[in-house]
């Protein structure tokens, strides 16, 4: 008789070792930065020790950005970031949202440059989406948090 075992999709291929979990993981936040964090230390008030850069288009901008962000499309970074960024001052990017690599592009170039970068997670779509005020051609705008991206009362705990 055969039996057919059911094989578990997640465990299919094993987990790493917990070192090497550990060491994947602290390199990951060397490279990413969350939308809470970011809004955290910037709400902070004073200077949060780095510059966040919308690497989108103009019509984007104006659509939405993030309060204080330089706007730098990716296609400028090489002609334009001396003019408008410090290289010891760490820079985070940020593009349209998670189906969007608009954010890790501006970063690399970024980093080909001698910056400092990181790129937040989420981009501007998560920045919105969890409440946090923004600019547009029109003036300063803001949603309520969506419960499925942020905690309506209280933080996540994270």
């Amino acid at each position: 008789m055969i039996t057919k075992t059911t094989e578990n999709p997640v465990l299919r291929v094993a987990p790493a070792a917990p070192a090497e979990a550990a060491a994947h993981f602290r390199a990951s936040l060397a490279f990413h930065a969350d939308v809470s964090d970011v809004a955290a230390a910037l709400a902070a008030g004073g200077d949060p020790g780095f510059v966040v850069v919308d690497s989108r288009s103009t019509e984007s901008w104006d659509q939405g950005h993030i309060p204080g962000a330089v706007h730098l499309p990716t296609a400028l970074i090489p002609e334009q970031a001396e003019q408008l960024l410090d290289k010891s001052v760490p820079v985070v990017t940020y593009c349209w949202g998670p189906g969007c690599n608009g954010a890790t592009r501006a970063a690399l170039a970024l980093a080909e440059l001698g910056y400092q970068v990181k790129e937040m997670l989420g981009g501007f779509e998560y920045w919105a989406r969890e409440g946090f005020a923004y600019e547009t051609w029109q003036g300063r705008a803001q949603r309520d948090a969506d419960p499925l991206t942020a905690p309506v009362e209280g933080d996540c705990g994270c």
